[in-house]
């Protein structure tokens, strides 16, 4: 592994996973300059970062170009739930895409080294399972969901297209979904919806009939998980997807909640929402041949450390 202290841009870096960068490339005494416009971010995140001398925050929007002398780029900036990027569409593509290409812009002009964090999402509903790499989705362009899974496709198309014409240094992961301590309460996921509900009494609700299937990573191994890809090899660029392969019926996961927040609530059953993928699952054989990554965290003992957090700010 690089030693090397160097100098960090963390875009979105006051989000869920954001902050937890953040955190771990502070720790590893890097000097780490988070950006965050706080749309969906929190300063509650990074709070206890402030005072360390080698982080700096500053409020800017990715939509804006920006000039930084920096080594490294992870570009996590971008609203990542239904409920926010359905919020203002328009916005979600946006920083999906001029995010991208400012971001872009930057590593060309100080050779910098640049991550996109892109996202299962870009499978659609997938018509194969598990998603593997060279799969290339089943996605609607005119639905509801469209500006976060079509910003977030075409995201990767500028990535590939700056790496092939200019010859910038990419790094590429397609994340699935991740949980952990600082989820947003509301962001409409369901493991922080389920485990809000549960420890507020209220009715856990599964939509559909809870059949449709989920992967959770817990948000320590998926970090781990990006730094390894920035400090692999510069001819493994990716994409490759980073998840926990183990699937689980939303059903299973409404009950496992239940049992360790020893909660009272009744499980009720809601209308499936449009273009809600049924399956998704990685197939993360790429990303332990190359990064000797896989998952550590089993979703039991990831639940616990969620629900703890919760319990404190709720």
């Amino acid at each position: 592994m690089n030693h090397r202290k160097k100098r960090i841009l963390v875009t979105g870096g006051a989000g869920f996973l954001g902050s937890h960068l953040c955190d771990r490339l502070v720790q590893e005494g890097h000097e780490v300059i988070c950006l965050d416009n706080f749309f969906s971010g929190s300063k509650r995140n990074i709070e206890h970062l402030l005072e360390k001398p080698n982080f700096e925050l500053m409020r800017h929007d990715l939509v804006q170009p920006i000039f930084l002398e920096v080594d490294e780029i992870y570009n996590l900036a971008c609203p990542a739930s239904p409920i926010h990027y359905q919020h203002n569409p328009v916005k979600t593509v946006k920083t999906n895409v001029m995010g991208a290409i400012n971001m872009l812009g930057l590593a060309k002009r100080v050779k910098a080294k640049i991550l996109q964090a892109s996202t299962s999402e870009i499978y659609g509903d997938p018509k194969v399972h598990p998603q593997r790499e060279d799969y290339w989705g089943n996605v609607n362009t005119i639905g509801p969901r469209s500006c976060y899974d079509e910003g977030k496709r075409c995201a990767e198309t500028l990535f590939f297209d700056y790496y092939r014409q200019n010859h910038v240094n990419i790094r590429v992961v397609r994340i699935f979904n991740t949980y952990g301590p600082r989820m947003h309460p509301h962001d409409g996921r369901v493991v922080s919806n389920f485990i809000v509900q549960a420890l507020t009494g209220q009715d856990i609700t599964v939509f559909g009939d809870g059949s449709q299937t989920r992967s959770f990573c817990y948000v320590d191994d998926l970090i781990d998980g990006l730094i390894r890809m920035m400090n692999g090899r510069d001819d493994f660029f990716g994409p490759v997807n980073l998840g926990n392969p183990g699937e689980f019926s939303v059903l299973t996961l409404a009950g496992m909640v239940i049992e360790l927040t020893d909660s009272q609530s009744r499980i009720v059953f809601r209308p499936l929402p449009r273009d809600d993928p049924l399956q998704r699952q990685p197939d993360i054989g790429l990303a332990k041949q190359h990064l000797d990554w896989e998952p550590r965290v089993d979703l039991q003992e990831g639940l616990m450390k969620t629900i703890e957090y919760f319990r404190k700010t709720l």
